[in-house]
């Protein structure tokens, strides 16, 4: 039976992610969901994303997937715990949804030497305090300083990353961060999109601050993840597959995802 990791994003975010964990775990076989006909879900309560998060969990459910990853910060901090908590074990109580928050939380600690972190996220996820939430359960001694940045996802969305005006509001909010505390030595990038401006990020931080891009954490916690859990483990089918899906036009999410993703993508369209 065919049980593919499922992996979740509003649009095309989480492609990052998927691309460090099928570099990470190539054996396995994967579907890409991306909500894009409802996307941003940064801007959106956290009732709307829980039902959009709940319905397309339920889809990649119904697809054969065993196990999901919410490759979405906004979907993690607003519709994880919820669904884990509460559908899963009412519904699913066999199956599994994993998010991107947790594991970067994990090992953040390891990063800092001052005990300053900084978090660079979209509006919702800022506002939401995942961040500062998790990270102080496992490091309560360390400091946790936020800074929105709600002009970098529509930036990156219109191919306009590598632009002027995206390092314009880099360097923005780079500073707006830094003057709020200037002994941060460590910076999460707390939004999947975000990878794609790491070259940035690196050029206009102070080369004694170090950048924390998800991907590979999230890889790297997969794996063990899965080494932990074998009968979990067990279930995921290995055949090297990779398949995508998107709610919106498939031409438009082929161009864009193949930014993301690193190397060409082939779409369906999927109704949810």
């Amino acid at each position: 039976m065919q049980s593919p990791i499922g992996i979740f994003d509003s649009g095309y975010g989480g492609l990052t992610v998927m691309k460090e964990i099928v570099k990470t775990l190539p054996q396995y076989d994967y579907i890409y969901l991306g909500d894009n006909a409802r996307n941003p879900y940064g801007t959106r309560s956290y009732e709307v994303v829980y039902a959009f998060t709940l319905e397309s969990v339920k889809k990649l459910f119904s697809m054969g997937c065993e196990l999901v990853i919410l490759a979405c910060n906004t979907a993690s901090a607003k519709a994880l715990r919820t669904i884990q908590q509460k559908d899963l074990s009412m519904n699913d109580a066999t199956k599994r949804v994993l998010g991107v928050i947790r594991p970067t939380a994990e090992v953040i600690g390891n990063y800092s030497e001052t005990g300053n972190i900084g978090i660079f996220g979209t509006p919702g996820t800022v506002a939401s305090d995942s961040y500062p939430i998790e990270i102080l359960k496992l490091f309560p001694n360390l400091k946790v300083f936020q800074q929105a940045c709600p002009m970098l996802v529509p930036l990156i969305e219109n191919n306009e990353h590598n632009s002027p005006g995206a390092d314009y509001f880099i360097r923005k909010y780079i500073n707006e961060l830094l003057q709020i505390n200037e002994n941060i030595d460590a910076i999460i990038l707390g939004c999947t999109h975000y990878a794609l401006l790491m070259g940035q990020f690196v050029n206009y931080l102070p080369s004694t601050i170090k950048v924390v891009s998800q991907g590979p954490i999230v890889a790297e916690s997969l794996k063990n993840y899965l080494l932990r859990h074998p009968e979990m483990d067990v279930k995921c089918s290995k055949n090297g597959m990779r398949k995508f899906f998107t709610t919106d036009l498939t031409e438009i999410f082929d161009r864009q995802a193949s930014i993301f993703f690193g190397q060409t993508v082939k779409s369906e369209h999927l109704a949810l």
